[in-house]
């Protein structure tokens, strides 16, 4: 079952486009693993975000898009709703810390996802909805080692790899991470299991300014042992430092975005 780290590509990715709570400080001197992997993170995390993107979910024999609507407040929040294609217009999903809530337009009610409905895929997707809930820190939940370098984007990048600390809440046993050395952005990533095979591979690329903020605005998520298959976001529009609180993270607030 395909898995990722640290809410990585859903409610992550509205995590990945979301700004620093402080300015990363200068350093003459080159900075270590760790804090590399701290400034690639702190540039794509914050308080909250409001961004409208395109999902795409493609198959070798097929193709789906969905468009969508998302708001969050740091990790514990999340509200995605779905505006395209029409079936599916009105829908939304809501995180609330340890649990996830669908409203269903056509049902007119409420629905909190049962433990027996994590491992499903999300939507017909590459995620599941376990994926949507879990939450690890890369910073904190790994060690870090600058193993390598390399041009991607025609951007020199560290390779980092990331290996998890005993006990820590993390389903991979080990995760290479690629960084651009000049704006500390993620551009691809790869993650391994325990007995080192290839799961998942991302895919960062289309680099532009997102509300003043350099970022790339397309991920693709790749499965390593489903060919064909991969699920892009891509992304439109994103407004950063939103007043918004936990309260418009409500059930009764998944019926008021429509």
């Amino acid at each position: 079952m395909v898995k990722i780290y640290g809410l990585f590509i859903l409610w992550v990715s509205m995590l990945y486009l979301v700004p620093p709570k402080g300015k990363i400080e200068d350093t003459t001197d080159p900075p270590d693993a760790i804090e590399i992997i701290r400034r690639a993170d702190e540039k794509r995390r914050g308080e909250t975000s409001q961004a409208e993107m395109t999902i795409s979910i493609i198959r070798p024999t097929w193709s789906r898009e969905m468009r969508v609507k998302s708001w969050s407040l740091e990790t514990d929040y999340s509200l995605i709703l779905i505006t395209h294609p029409a079936r599916d217009e009105g829908t939304v999903f809501l995180k609330r810390k340890q649990e996830i809530w669908n409203w269903i337009p056509s049902i007119d009610r409420n629905v909190k996802l049962p433990p027996s409905m994590m491992m499903q895929s999300w939507m017909g997707s590459d995620f599941t909805n376990d994926d949507l809930i879990k939450e690890s820190s890369i910073v904190e939940d790994y060690t870090h080692k600058i193993v390598g370098d390399s041009v991607i984007l025609d951007r020199h990048c560290y390779k980092i790899e990331l290996l998890p600390k005993p006990d820590a809440p993390v389903v991979w046993g080990k995760v290479y991470s690629w960084i651009d050395e000049q704006d500390y952005m993620e551009l691809r990533a790869e993650m391994y299991d325990e007995d080192g095979y290839l799961v998942n591979k991302v895919v960062f690329s289309d680099i532009r300014l997102l509300d003043e903020r350099l970022l790339p605005a397309k991920m693709e998520y790749i499965p390593a042992d489903e060919v064909g298959h991969k699920t892009v976001i891509q992304y439109h529009e994103v407004e950063y430092d939103v007043p918004i609180t936990s309260q418009f993270f409500s059930l009764q607030n998944m019926k008021r975005v429509q």
